[in-house]
């Protein structure tokens, strides 16, 4: 098998994998070297970065030869499917040749596992340290530890690679225990608890000694499959907010199960891929990260899924009118956040504007605030915007009718992740 064939082969057993992104850290240029790693490029395969160039990473597997037999993979060792693997000089040339000829911004590895946990991690290692050492190569790597690995190699890797994360894939002990029973909860864990702690350590020895080598400087990511086990949203929503706070993990990728295997205990073979409730998990989790929310505040027992019709923090604003109408010219920070329409920036501008006079509702569109949503959440000057009238029902049918314009394919024709009428 030719390396091009290898390539095609390992280049599609990668892209169910979503947690491929670029960013987080920076690796200026060096004398010798090739390549730097910006904290600019904010994107992923073929994205965009903040000053509008499009950016590329080589998204590949060390190789898609498997002993553990999850049900959900199509990696899994009992699937019949074309394997292949890279040697670690076949990966680390590969990379190199796409990146001086511009094809690429940086390498993101995950790989099946071949052996071992050890042996396949040895094998990872070895292809970013060839492109580290023999080829100068100064750019982006992004790569997954193999959960069950020992500590020395993650170790490694962290000193190599400017992003680690570890899957845990699903949600529950019990969907590990029933769809990959070769994967345990401790085993996914325990790296991530390592990679938090030495992330700290080194932030200590890097003050103490410049020059000291850096560790997964870009932090750790995680992904975890929606719709391959009953879990409801809450339960996955809490498990994000605990590993963001137990692990400091920069994200948690939703990767909305696509049906590639038939198996009793997974969604049948014409299920559609769960994209509108991958794109609620996003919203909410966008709440965790920078609105200041708690899992605990977005979904109750008694409600543990999102509305598929309107966002989190409307489903949040609706249920709270305790809260509402907040007062734009004398909210704080923190409750301007809690408005529908109003994001982060705007939210800034709002604060920093009204020192120069009071805020009308027409100054709110020109400061970021989207208004077909906020309009029934605020006041300016005690009063709402004139001739807005309306009752709680009509709230709620008029953010849904928002809803689905801002949607881009509505939730009821929703399209396969890899059908090619996707365009």
């Amino acid at each position: 098998m030719d390396l091009m064939e290898k390539l095609t082969i390992l280049t599609d057993a990668a892209k169910y994998d979503a947690a491929c992104t670029s960013s987080g850290g920076s690796r200026v240029s060096r004398k010798g070297y090739i390549g730097n790693t910006s904290s600019s490029v904010a994107g992923c395969c073929h994205s965009f970065s903040a000053d509008g160039r499009c950016v590329t990473l080589l998204k590949v597997l060390m190789t898609n030869c498997c002993v553990y037999d999850c049900k959900y993979c199509v990696n899994r060792c009992s699937n019949d499917t074309r394997r292949a693997a890279f040697t670690p000089e076949e990966l680390a040339e590969l990379t190199i040749q796409f990146y001086r000829r511009n094809y690429i911004e940086g390498l993101f590895l995950s790989s099946g596992v071949l052996r071992s946990p050890d042996y396949t991690m040895e094998q990872m290692i070895a292809a970013p340290r060839l492109l580290r050492e023999k080829h100068r190569f100064n750019g982006y790597i992004h790569a997954k530890a193999i959960p069950g690995s020992s500590p020395e190699l993650v170790e490694q890797l962290g000193l190599l690679a400017d992003r680690l994360s570890v899957n845990i894939e699903l949600p529950s002990e019990a969907g590990l225990k029933a769809l990959a029973p070769n994967k345990t909860k401790d085993a996914i864990l325990r790296p991530m608890g390592q990679i938090r702690r030495r992330m700290g350590e080194n932030r200590e020895e890097l003050v103490k000694y410049r020059h000291a080598p850096r560790f997964a400087p870009a932090g750790q990511s995680t992904q975890m499959i929606v719709g391959a086990t009953g879990d409801s949203d809450r339960h996955i929503l809490r498990l994000s907010q605990g590993l963001y706070d137990r692990y400091g993990l920069k994200r948690v990728f939703y990767s909305a199960y696509v049906p590639v295997v038939e198996n009793s205990l997974l969604p049948a073979l014409d299920t559609k891929p769960p994209l509108l409730r991958e794109h609620r998990l996003y919203q909410a989790d966008w709440l965790l990260r920078f609105y200041g929310f708690r899992a605990e505040e977005l979904l109750s027992e008694e409600e543990p899924n999102f509305n598929p019709l309107v966002d989190p923090k409307c489903s949040w604003a609706l249920r709270h009118p305790e809260f509402f109408p907040v007062e734009v010219n004398r909210a704080g920070y923190e409750e301007l956040l809690r408005v529908p329409g109003v994001g982060v920036k705007s939210a800034r501008r709002i604060l920093v504007a009204r020192r120069a006079g009071t805020l009308r509702h027409e100054d709110l569109k020109k400061l970021g605030v989207v208004m077909k949503r906020a309009q029934y959440f605020l006041v300016c000057r005690g009063k709402t915007v004139e001739g807005l009238r309306f009752t709680q029902d009509g709230v709620l049918r008029n953010l849904i009718a928002a809803e689905r314009l801002s949607l881009p394919v509505p939730e009821m024709e929703q399209l396969s992740l890899f059908d090619g009428s996707a365009g």
